[in-house]
């Protein structure tokens, strides 16, 4: 592993994963810290084909590697399980090992649903896996095949993560929101909404201890938002935000039970994650996720090119 400062020396990392939402904002984000970035996605890069990913080519005077590409689809994954597994279980164990063989530590991004949703309170770290739904079973069997592989590396659990670029529960919400004047919303789940740029800054946080060799805290930690919601909450924030912006159509947001909006896979009822291991360990602080959502609701109406200006409020 290479722990050079970074003074005088620009960092290569590889971003597995490029064009999602995280994958999207690291790629922003890493040249202003000190890295070169080399984007990796399909169709050049495939993570569920073991020659794809051990081509020399890819890891030749790497760094850093994080791994953002998943399989995120939640309730198809019910009926694509050897696909979510060949992405979230055998890719990043495909990683791992090239990462051991190159020399080079990895981060990876893993999820809130590798937990049930039965605990009272938090989950930490240490507390056991146990999903209910073939996504989180594939993510925590990733999580294990890296363990298992690799000693240099560390597993980000995030959750209810969103952005400006990407598929995520913000966006469909803007596009519901002017299109229907009631949604219904499950409000019995708990969790912490987090921006994926915040998450790409803390990723860029942890590979400069790394890398800088300030840190070398290998291991799983926890990073989210700060505060925990419902998602009916969520959606409530979300409009109260994009109103002043955008003339949206929605004019009541029904909170439903889990049990009047079901759903092909299961969901964890509480999915709140404590923090304060990756918080003490990197020194880093999370905004509340209410205001990074109204920093992310700002951008995604100041970049995107069909936005509608009615009843601006500056």
């Amino acid at each position: 592993m290479n722990t050079e400062s970074f003074r005088g020396k620009r960092m290569k990392a590889l971003v597995i994963g490029a064009n999602g939402q995280l994958g999207w904002e690291l790629c922003r984000r890493a040249p202003r810290r000190g890295f070169d970035v080399v984007p990796l996605d399909l169709p050049l890069f495939d993570i569920t084909d073991p020659s794809c990913v051990k081509k020399e080519t890819w890891w030749k005077d790497v760094d850093m590697v994080i791994n953002a590409a998943a399989y995120t689809a939640v309730d198809k994954a019910e009926s694509e399980p050897d696909l979510a597994f060949a992405v979230n279980r055998d890719g990043p164990f495909y990683v791992a090992e090239s990462c051991s063989q190159a020399g080079s530590p990895l981060v990876h991004i893993s999820t809130d649903f590798v937990f049930g949703g039965e605990k009272d309170g938090p989950y930490r770290e240490t507390d056991p896996v146990n999903p209910v739904n073939v996504y989180g079973k594939s993510k925590a069997e990733g999580e294990k095949k890296i363990r298992e592989r690799l000693s240099e590396h560390v597993i980000i659990r995030t959750s209810w993560l969103y952005g400006v670029h990407g598929n995520n529960f913000v966006r469909t919400m803007l596009k519901l929101g002017k299109e229907r004047e009631t949604l219904r919303v499950v409000n019995d789940q708990y969790g912490c909404p987090t921006y994926a740029a915040d998450v790409a800054d803390a990723i860029m946080c942890i590979a400069e201890h790394i890398l800088g060799g300030k840190s070398t805290a290998w291991g799983t930690y926890h990073y989210c938002g700060r505060g925990a919601t419902t998602w009916h909450r969520f959606a409530d924030a979300v409009f109260d935000l994009a109103r002043r912006y955008d003339a949206l159509a929605v004019k009541k947001v029904e909170a439903i039970l889990t049990s009047e909006y079901p759903t092909p896979a299961r969901r964890p009822a509480n999915s709140v994650l404590d923090c304060s291991l990756i918080e003490k360990t990197f020194s880093l602080a999370r905004k509340p996720w209410t205001e990074s959502l109204a920093v992310m609701i700002s951008r995604y109406y100041q970049e995107s090119p069909n936005r509608q200006q009615a009843n601006v409020s500056q």
